[in-house]
């Protein structure tokens, strides 16, 4: 019942390690991962769920917002009943999470710790440079979702080149990308790219504004000494918004924050003086 070289594994989970070590843990067994944006709905996960035919899926219990925990598990389990029948997976490893646990399915459901308790290293599967590492669905809002896939080679080679050449940062460096790792900039510049350059990169379960403040990004760089990040403009649109003196800055020492990339989205004239300032 192992996961094996080409064997496809959806990971729908929120922005926490666990769903980081699966996603890396695929890329040693040569399998396919694919991630889907956690708390996505059932019928979205469905979709994937069909496409892909994952043999196995990597689930948490919930998923934290601003203001609400979102119950992953019951999703999972209504977008498993409604897919297509040769498409439903084998197992589903479930991360349980002290904020609220999920109920388990007898026989498909297995607990995260329970097999990690039971793990045994395992040795790298070679690939080709072709082979898949992973498939990631576009947003569907033209047909249904599309499976793009991202090979082996052509994708290490240019995320490595891209980490130096256009944010100039080398191992040892700490990069954040303030994305989601259901997004493609998460799985590039939150996973892939910051440890192809050996950078620590940043894992963030939370929003610019309300978690607790408009000032928690500027805690979060001078906490671990972000020398680049990388995050949409929306985001700091939020953060303009809601303390635009940057009053909340003057708290924290950003003496190592070297370069801010605003990217994905058009980037207003307004909120580029206002990060420049």
């Amino acid at each position: 019942q192992g996961v094996a070289k080409g064997d496809r594994v959806l990971v729908y989970m929120p922005m926490i390690p666990e769903a980081v070590i699966a996603m890396l843990a695929c890329a040693r067994l040569g399998a396919v991962h694919s991630v889907v944006f956690g708390g996505f709905a059932a019928n979205e996960l469905a979709t994937r769920i069909n496409d892909a035919k994952p043999k196995v899926i990597v689930s948490a219990s919930c998923g934290i917002e601003v203001k609400r925990i979102i119950s992953y598990k019951p999703l999972l389990d209504k977008a498993i009943e409604i897919s297509d029948a040769d498409s439903k997976p084998q197992r589903c490893i479930i991360f349980q999470r002290a904020m609220e646990a999920a109920t388990m399915i007898e026989g498909r459901d297995l607990d995260w710790n329970d097999l990690l308790a039971d793990a045994q290293p395992h040795d790298c599967v070679p690939v080709a440079a072709t082979d898949p590492l992973y498939i990631l669905y576009t947003s569907g809002t033209t047909g249904e979702p599309k499976g793009v896939v991202r090979d082996n080679g052509g994708h290490a080679v240019a995320l490595k080149w891209s980490m130096k050449a256009i944010y100039n940062v080398d191992a040892g460096d700490v990069y954040w990308a303030a994305s989601d790792i259901g997004w493609v900039v998460g799985h590039s510049y939150i996973v892939y790219g910051p440890l192809f350059r050996g950078c620590t990169t940043i894992l963030f379960e939370g929003k610019p504004v309300g978690t607790p403040d408009a000032g928690v990004f500027w805690r979060v760089i001078s906490q671990h000494q972000v020398k680049c990040m990388f995050t949409a403009p929306t985001a700091f649109r939020a953060i303009k918004r809601e303390d635009p003196n940057a009053e909340l800055m003057k708290d924290y020492d950003l003496s190592n924050f070297k370069a801010l990339f605003l990217a994905g989205e058009r980037l207003d004239p307004d909120t580029l003086k206002w990060a420049e300032r």
